[in-house]
């Protein structure tokens, strides 16, 4: 989380992101209990441990884009995952090494990416408005996926490249939470069969 400059560049705000984390993480739980589900938040590792999550976060990062990128879009589907309801997209077998002694089955990684125009590129983007030029003032997009730690296999994606939802609050983080967890398997109630 951070501001974007009038140039465009990125400023990361610690104060921003710590209190993004916190509300995300309640959102998060909160969501997940209406659906039967336990969270356990995964503790940030150090040392060795710290390397192989930070691997595996921008391991998912890479794999959610190229999902986005060549599945979700008809169009740019790579003829390995152009068979009918093919879903087969993996960050490998090695991924149970996250999960540690916790017993978990699954881990539902979350990346948020926020930047909020700062005063200067708000600024440019009106004059640029009253040059007919568009500038683009902030950047809001998150992915949610859950990874099975048996076989590393993703077995559910869910992107929004203009997410809605100040995170910095608890309301927003709980929108945005909503939005990242659409259609989350279990999410919604069987339909009852037609007699």
């Amino acid at each position: 989380m951070g501001a974007q400059s009038t140039g465009g560049s990125f400023e990361p705000n610690a104060d921003w992101t710590a209190q993004a984390k916190d509300n995300l993480g309640v959102a998060l739980a909160a969501a997940q209990t209406k659906l039967g589900n336990e969270v356990i938040v995964a503790e940030e590792p150090v040392g060795q441990s710290a390397q192989v999550m930070a691997d595996y976060r921008a391991l998912f990062a890479v794999l959610a884009q190229s999902v986005i990128t060549y599945q979700f879009f008809p169009g740019n589907r790579l003829p390995t995952k152009k068979r009918k309801g093919a879903f087969e997209w993996t960050l490998g077998p090695g991924v149970a090494e996250i999960a540690g002694g916790s017993g978990a089955d699954y881990a539902l990684f979350l990346t948020n990416d926020d930047e909020y125009g700062s005063t200067g590129r708000k600024m440019l983007q009106v004059f640029a408005a009253m040059g007919g030029v568009s500038v683009i003032s902030g950047n809001h997009k998150g992915f949610a996926g859950l990874v099975d730690l048996r076989t590393g296999d993703l077995v559910w994606l869910n992107a929004d490249l203009q997410m809605g939802g100040d995170v910095r609050t608890p309301e927003g983080a709980q929108k945005r939470v909503s939005q990242l967890l659409e259609d989350f398997p279990g999410s919604t109630a069987p339909q009852p069969a037609a007699k």
